[in-house]
């Protein structure tokens, strides 16, 4: 991690702060699984359905809507439910408002947003990291991060989300900001830097037995 950081240089992700958790939720429900290019052609579409074509529409407009006419904008039928689902639910008041999502936790913020229709745990932790700027967040499923590891680490297969959360607990409580330098590690790849990156083994769980036991294993004399 010594050699990627030198070589990325200095950390610069800076939150963009969210004007509300719905328009950040359901700009993510538009975009997913197309090109930026294609959602943004969308969200304007989207937009310009409603009246107030200045400021993101409230989830009662929204709701207000018909979905042909959503669909019309260039929406799923999935995505449709999935904004619509989170427009109900905000309007119950299940999904917090951005004053509030500052004093949760960050797996009680996962825990209250995903109850929503198609956004899961990557969805939410990208909100945790560039909208709220919360500074311990790894997200161990994303491709990026988990390719930038391999990278970095000279493995030949990608970690599991599993092998990926261990080794991140060594840098808790700073996880986004290794996540970050993972995805420059992918960068660096592409764009053919190279850079010193020494073989290192994933850790792995002590052996089993008792402390002497591993101790001779491991080379170190006993009484």
């Amino acid at each position: 991690m010594a050699a990627l950081v030198s070589a990325a240089g200095p950390y610069t992700l800076r939150p963009v702060e969210c004007a509300s958790p719905f328009r950040h939720l359901a700009e993510a429900i538009i975009s997913q699984q197309i090109s930026g290019s294609a959602a943004a052609a969308i969200l304007k579409r989207f937009l310009g359905i409603f009246d107030e074509r200045k400021d993101f529409p409230a989830p009662r407009a929204v709701l207000a809507v018909k979905e042909n006419v959503l669909r019309g904008a260039g929406l799923s039928a999935a995505k449709v439910a999935a904004i619509r689902d989170l427009s109900l639910k905000s309007e119950q008041g299940l999904i917090p408002d951005t004053a509030t999502l500052a004093s949760l936790e960050d797996d009680d913020i996962i825990e209250r947003l995903t109850v929503v229709r198609g956004i899961g745990s990557w969805t939410v932790q990208m909100m945790l990291m560039f909208q709220l700027g919360r500074p311990d967040v790894l997200p161990v499923a994303d491709y990026g991060v988990r390719n930038g590891f391999r990278i970095a680490y000279r493995l030949r297969d990608l970690p599991t989300p599993r092998e990926l959360a261990r080794q991140g607990e060594k840098w808790a409580p700073y996880r986004s900001a290794a996540a970050w330098y993972l995805w420059r590690a992918v960068d660096l790849e592409k764009s053919g830097v190279e850079w010193t990156r020494p073989r290192i083994r994933l850790w792995r769980a002590p052996p089993r037995g008792d402390a002497s036991a591993r101790r001779r294993r491991s080379g170190v004399r006993t009484r």
